[in-house]
């Protein structure tokens, strides 16, 4: 089965900077899917089943918490793994993020090499 990565953010140039730092997955069989709003998100994990998914927090139409929230709670989707992406890094964000199920919360701007690190542990990749 092909692993495959959700990248979610409202801004194109983020997408594209996430997808570029895992680039290298590809050479694994990683695939990447990509969306710019939680509505589209959680349409995408219904369907596709990724096994890693970067969602950031502030988004339109329905923000990142929300989409853990129905990944995991409503559709009990334990098996996809969220990382939640936000430029808000208070304790109370981090708390919020806990409660909706997120399985990891990172500030923005991100390590790269965090990201990737990440990706491969996730996806048990060498």
């Amino acid at each position: 089965m092909a692993k495959k990565i959700l990248i979610v953010d409202d801004e194109a140039h983020i997408r594209m900077l996430i997808e570029q730092t895992l680039e290298e997955l590809e050479d694994d069989g990683v695939e990447f899917l990509t969306a710019e709003n939680g509505q589209d998100a959680l349409e995408i994990i219904s369907e596709e089943k990724p096994q890693l998914v970067f969602l950031d927090v502030m988004m339109p139409k329905m923000n990142g918490m929300e989409v853990c929230r129905k990944v995991k709670q409503e559709l009990a989707l334990s098996d996809v793994y969220i990382v939640l992406l936000t430029a808000k890094g208070q304790e109370i964000d981090r708390l919020k993020g806990q409660e909706v199920g997120a399985d990891v919360y990172m500030t923005k701007p991100f390590n790269p090499e965090t990201i990737l690190t990440k990706a491969r542990t996730v996806l048990g990749l060498p």
